[in-house]
């Protein structure tokens, strides 16, 4: 045995990992480099270890400020429901994405905006209805669909072959509104 103010084997040696584990476990620890007989490390003083069922001893800091019951988890992965949680609703339905202001009617496979009109409409308007100019007049094309017009009157329908042609163009994707966006495809 030891005299009591001789420090103990073990006593003073760093400790690593969680406590009561490693060398010397189960021994008291000497706190401050002091002895029980130095009054630091002594049960009951205030000093040295907490004890157990003291404040803050063995509780992990952010565990009482935890999401409680019917609160949704912020780490949940959406898609995947657990028991008792509403899923949340997709701000824009049948889309992942809000919807691009600079391009309201999508893009094309090369990144540019649609137009607003439809190459379809656009292609049928002109091959059926381009004596009267009504497909250009529908692309925004104004002046275009006057010239169809005069020139279908003025040589007695041989100039209804003109609209026919533009209307095969824009159903090719080659005609573009006058904002040099492409028509879109359905």
């Amino acid at each position: 045995m030891t005299e009591p103010n001789q420090p103990q084997p073990g006593w003073g040696e760093p400790q690593y990992g969680a406590p009561g584990t490693g060398p010397g476990a189960g021994q008291p620890q000497d706190i401050g480099g002091q002895s029980y007989a130095g009054g630091y490390g002594q049960p009951g003083s205030g000093y040295g270890q907490p004890q157990y069922g003291a404040p803050g001893y063995g509780q992990q800091p952010g565990y009482g400020q935890q999401p409680g019951y019917g609160q949704p988890d912020p780490y949940a992965q959406p898609g995947y429901a657990q028991p008792g949680y509403a899923q949340p609703q997709q701000p824009y339905p049948g889309t992942a994405y809000p919807p691009d202001p600079e391009a309201p009617y999508g893009r094309n496979m090369y990144g540019e905006p649609y137009s607003d009109k439809s190459k379809l409409v656009a292609g049928l308007l002109e091959i059926f209805l381009g004596s009267f100019g009504v497909g250009r007049f529908y692309l925004g094309y104004p002046g275009l669909a006057i010239a169809q017009i005069a020139v279908t009157w003025l040589t007695c329908g041989i100039g209804h072959i003109w609209p026919i042609i533009d209307g095969i163009m824009i159903l090719t994707g080659k005609v573009r509104d006058p904002y040099g966006r492409p028509l879109q495809e359905n």
